[in-house]
């Protein structure tokens, strides 16, 4: 058994991971433990051959991104019947191992097994409400207040605070602002748990904001200048699902299933899911042989995607055992929404349907992406020109950005394409059925 943790400045996140595999419930002697350096600067490899001696490092030699990573730790299986792949910020619970591998030894048809993926955080809810108004001219939403920053117990947490619902989407902001997502009055989100939290509101207008969390209420009165005020933080923490195995959207989108859903015991029984999550997995030695190794041009996200849609196209199966528990941080090397997330995540779901999907998904959602690009472009630069506001071109750089690096791939992914045609292809009327039970 081969266990694969990619380092590329994780620090302190990389040896909570390893500290938390090297008390896996498995023989130690039939447990090899490998870290990929990929191009840091954090010292972590010089300190785990220091003091983990029982660790394999790898020297990448570069940042191969998360796939190149794992490729070189699993160019060599010969004599490996399993092997796992952990994010580096990731933890495991001593258990979370034979789970894997009892769900894989009975079913010879399954590639791969997935963990259930919590949050490393537990969570309370926050609900804000407020008047809206729509802007007009072409900007037709009803808008409530800017939510752009969060503290819990003073440290920021707006890297893991979660947007629910009621949102409009990630936005581009002025004057030190930064990111930032409007709420549709009525709005769901959740902070890490702790005692004391801070939030970021504006308005276009002077608006007052009811503010709830668990049996505690608040009026805040927010302005056009984005300020800071403590809202309170009531109820017993719970956890948050990451992951429980992943699905493919209508839209040829990879995501999450029952992500940022509640651990109420909603996914207790194990079952079979489009496709694995690479940020905790088990896969068999003999899918790996056959399907290949991830595409390292995808550098970050959608090289797991990937590889389980080649897979399924060949007649492989995944299941999700939620008796086997990881702890996630999600996105610690590349924070949601930002430019590099944004970029890879876009061009990666592009080049991932133009290798694998029927040819007519494929097309239309490149076309699609133009035409999004295009609603932004008169919603954050000519609106605001108009009516005279400041404007952003942030959100269609970034897009036309991820597009023309999609565009610079396409003729390698085509020819992807048409060697994987040649070794089996998804079925449209078997990808429909998946697509369906989101």
């Amino acid at each position: 058994m081969r266990v694969v943790v990619v380092n590329h400045n994780g620090g302190d996140l990389t040896h909570a991971c390893l500290d938390s595999l090297e008390k896996s419930d498995w023989p130690s002697d039939a447990l090899e433990l490998v870290m990929v350096e990929n191009g840091s600067t954090d010292g972590v490899a010089a300190r785990v051959r220091a003091e983990r001696p029982q660790v394999r490092v790898i020297d990448a030699g570069g940042n191969l991104g998360f796939g190149g990573g794992c490729n070189r730790a699993m160019a060599d299986l010969d004599d490996i019947d399993y092997v796992a792949l952990v994010n580096n910020d990731a933890q495991v619970d001593p258990g979370w191992l034979p789970p894997l591998v009892d769900a894989l030894e009975g079913d010879p048809s399954a590639g791969a097994a997935n963990p259930k993926i919590l949050f490393a955080d537990r969570f309370l809810d926050i609900h804000l409400s407020s008047a809206t108004a729509s802007r007009g001219l072409g900007d037709g939403r009803l808008l409530g207040v800017r939510v752009s920053g969060a503290t819990v117990d003073g440290e920021d947490a707006w890297g893991r605070l979660q947007l629910v619902s009621g949102f409009w989407g990630l936005e581009h902001g002025f004057d030190g602002e930064g990111a930032f997502e409007w709420t549709n009055g009525d709005a769901h989100l959740r902070v890490p748990a702790g005692h004391a939290c801070c939030v970021r509101l504006a308005a276009d207008e002077d608006r007052t904001v009811l503010v709830r969390s668990g049996g505690q209420q608040a009026d805040l009165h927010v302005s056009r200048t984005p300020a800071w005020f403590d809202v309170p933080l009531d109820g017993e923490p719970f956890d948050v699902l990451n992951n429980v195995g992943s699905v493919v959207l209508p839209d040829g989108h990879g995501a999450d299933r029952g992500y940022l859903e509640r651990d109420d015991g909603q996914f207790e029984r194990v079952e079979e899911v489009f496709a694995w999550c690479g940020a905790a997995v088990l896969l068999s030695r003999e899918y790996l042989a056959r399907v290949g190794l991830f595409e390292e041009r995808y550098f970050l996200y959608y090289e797991d995607f990937d590889l389980s849609w080649r897979g399924r196209a060949q007649g492989w199966r995944y299941l999700y055992v939620p008796q086997s528990v990881v702890r996630h941080v999600h996105s610690a090397s590349s924070v949601e929404g930002s430019r590099l997330f944004q970029h890879y995540d876009e061009r990666n779901r592009l080049l991932t349907l133009t290798r694998n999907a029927p040819s007519g998904l494929a097309l239309r959602e490149a076309g699609r992406h133009l035409l999004i690009t295009g609603s932004y472009a008169r919603r954050d630069i000519l609106i605001p020109l108009v009516q005279r506001r400041p404007l952003s071109s942030e959100t269609v750089r970034r897009r036309l950005q991820s597009y023309g690096a999609y565009v610079r791939l396409l003729p390698e992914a085509v020819a992807g394409r048409r060697r994987l045609t040649a070794r089996g292809r998804l079925a449209g009327e078997e990808l429909a059925r998946w697509m369906e039970q989101r």
